[in-house]
Parts: structure tokens; C-alpha cells; sequence
């Protein structure tokens, strides 16, 4: 496999309980293997401001009185600061960024679930991560029942913010990730998250290996 001095950027999305976690882990061990020079982070998160964006957003006491506009601009800022301190530096030497989660989350958790409107949340992501769009889109599609079935298979965590949302909401959120990765094919891979953890591991190599070739 042949690699280019510049990085690339890989995003990983889904709704909660979909494996980003354990697949994001798998893929970062095969690319280690190939001695590729790897970055992995998250969003909201990533940078110490970061990480106290989304302490704000997620586990704050009063989190549950957050407006929907509030929390799209808290994750915008989140991410401009990750951009530009991580991720920017990361590419120019030549790192595969790895990242859980990255503006299509806002585009659906926001703007489709939320129904905020769609110019707006397009117009915040946009100067929010300016020009730093994936190589590579990763969506790990599983049923709204299966995310809410494994929300509460969770033991080591109380539910957070988003994890504590209804069916209708995770059912707008997949039929979001879809809609995107229709209309976006070049860059989005969907792949069945409620398929055993080996087989949606090889799918996502050869995914990420065709775009790294």
C-alpha cells in the first residue's frame, strides 16, 4: 500500500450503541500494523478546551435545559478548536486522523433531529471546520432499537444527554446518517453495525484501504 506525504482524515458516525468505539479501535490496529502514523480523537472533545465544551454539553446538571441552537453552536466551537489545533497540524505531516464523530453528526443530530433549519447548520459547520472535510465518512448503521437496546446494556456509565433521548429521536437520527451517505456516496461507507464485529471489521479495511492505496 502505497502512502502520500499528506494525511487523511477518516470520520466515524452513527447513533449510540452503534460500535463506533470498537471498530474505531480495530481499524487503529490494522493501521498501526501497515505502519501508518495514526491520530485518533473525538467530538465533542479532543482539545482541553474541547473536552470542557463537552463536559458542558453532555454531563452538566442542567444540560436538559439546553436549546437546540445553543447546543449546535457549543458543538461548533468544540470542533473549530479541534481543527485547528489537532487536526490541521496532524494532516500537514502526514497522520491518519481518526476521528468519532465530526460535522455530519451536527447536520443530523442538530439539523435533522433537532429540526433546526438546515441553512444555518450548514453555514456554522462549514466555518466551523473550513476546507478540513473527510476523506473518508464511516457510518455504522444499526435499527433505533438496537441503539436503545445497547444504551441499556451499558453498566459503567449513567446515560448522558444524548443517550437519554426516545426512539422517534434515534429513528430521525439513522434516516439522517442515510439520507447524507445517499447523497454524498463518494465519501460516505455505510456499513450493517448489527453484523458480527469481524465481518464490519474487514468491510471498514477494505473501505479505508481503497482510499489510502
Amino acid at each position: 500500500m502505497k502512502r502520500k506525504a499528506k494525511g487523511k482524515l477518516i470520520s466515524f458516525e452513527g447513533a449510540e450503541g452503534s460500535g463506533k468505539t470498537t471498530q474505531i479501535n480495530r481499524l487503529l490496529a490494522r493501521l498501526e500494523k501497515a505502519k501508518f502514523k495514526t491520530v485518533v480523537t473525538r467530538e465533542p472533545g479532543g482539545t482541553e478546551i474541547g473536552e470542557e465544551i463537552r463536559h458542558l454539553i453532555i454531563h452538566n446538571a442542567k444540560s436538559n435545559l439546553m436549546c437546540a441552537e445553543a447546543e449546535l453552536l457549543l458543538f461548533a466551537a468544540s470542533r473549530a478548536q479541534l481543527v485547528r489545533e489537532l487536526i490541521i497540524p496532524a494532516l500537514k505531516v502526514g497522520r491518519i486522523v481518526i476521528c468519532d464523530r465530526y460535522l455530519d453528526s451536527t447536520t443530523v443530530y442538530q439539523g435533522v433531529a433537532r429540526r433546526l433549519s438546515p441553512d444555518p447548520v450548514q453555514q456554522i459547520n462549514q466555518f466551523a471546520v473550513g476546507s478540513v472535510m473527510p476523506d473518508l465518512t464511516i457510518v455504522l448503521d444499526v435499527p433505533p432499537e438496537v441503539s436503545m437496546a445497547r444504551i441499556r446494556k451499558r453498566h459503567s456509565d449513567l446515560p448522558d444527554r444524548m443517550e437519554k433521548e426516545n426512539i422517534e429521536f434515534y429513528r430521525n437520527v439513522r434516516e439522517g446518517y442515510l439520507l447524507l451517505a445517499r447523497s454524498l456516496p463518494d465519501r460516505f461507507f455505510v456499513a450493517d453495525g448489527t453484523q458480527p464485529a469481524l465481518k464490519v471489521e474487514k468491510l471498514i479495511w477494505k473501505a479505508v484501504h481503497d482510499r489510502l492505496a
